[in-house]
């Protein structure tokens, strides 16, 4: 998991980000970006994708994240995502994650295919998540903090379940927005048959 951040330091930079983002795929709720710089790397807890990692294992990791890393987050609400779309919003949400870490990193590992508008060397890594430690420690982040989001959210609209599918398109979901309608968390420009039915 350490592969790209040894490759970047042989290459003289110190300074190492990694950033993930979760929510692009459900139909209502913030799309959570997060840059993760890791300071020290005696971890306990298993750093891994998020998705692969139970919530208590999840929550575990994210502790001692917030304690080992400078870590910056974001948070792009429904509004902005329907408005541009939600690759410029993801953008935007990492580009902001970066600029909210306050200090200034000399490499950026990204996951995915995204560049950004930002005066830093920067790598993309396709399923980052998986394969850099910091992209990991990024994921475990926004993933939290997310889903502790929609769980607020749950509170103020019950009649979603947002607290089972964090706003991911799950047969529940779905029926529910058929009885109930949008809220004013849903992104209306999100096309139900298009959903993701990852949780």
């Amino acid at each position: 998991m350490l592969r790209y951040e040894k490759k970047a330091q042989k290459k003289g930079y110190k300074v190492i980000a990694g950033i993930d983002e979760a929510g692009r795929g459900p139909l209502a709720g913030p799309v959570v970006a997060c840059a993760v710089i890791i300071n020290d790397l005696h971890f306990s807890s298993r750093i891994d994708d998020s998705k692969k990692l139970s919530p208590a294992r999840r929550l575990a990791a994210y502790q001692e994240i917030i304690q080992r890393a400078t870590i910056g987050i974001s948070m792009v609400d429904e509004d902005v995502i329907d408005s541009i779309n939600i690759r410029q919003a993801t953008i935007m949400a990492m580009e902001e994650a970066v600029i909210n870490l306050g200090v200034d990193p000399d490499m950026l590992l990204i996951d995915g295919n995204i560049s950004l508008d930002l005066p830093f060397r920067q790598e993309c890594i396709i399923q980052g998540d998986a394969k850099s430690l910091s992209i990991a420690a990024a994921s475990i982040i926004a993933k939290v903090a997310r889903d502790s989001l929609m769980m607020d959210y749950h509170s103020l609209y019950p009649q979603y379940r947002f607290d089972l599918h964090k706003g991911y398109g799950t047969k529940f979901h779905i029926s529910a927005i058929f009885r109930h309608g949008l809220s004013p968390i849903h992104r209306k420009t999100f096309r139900i048959h298009n959903c993701s039915t990852q949780q």
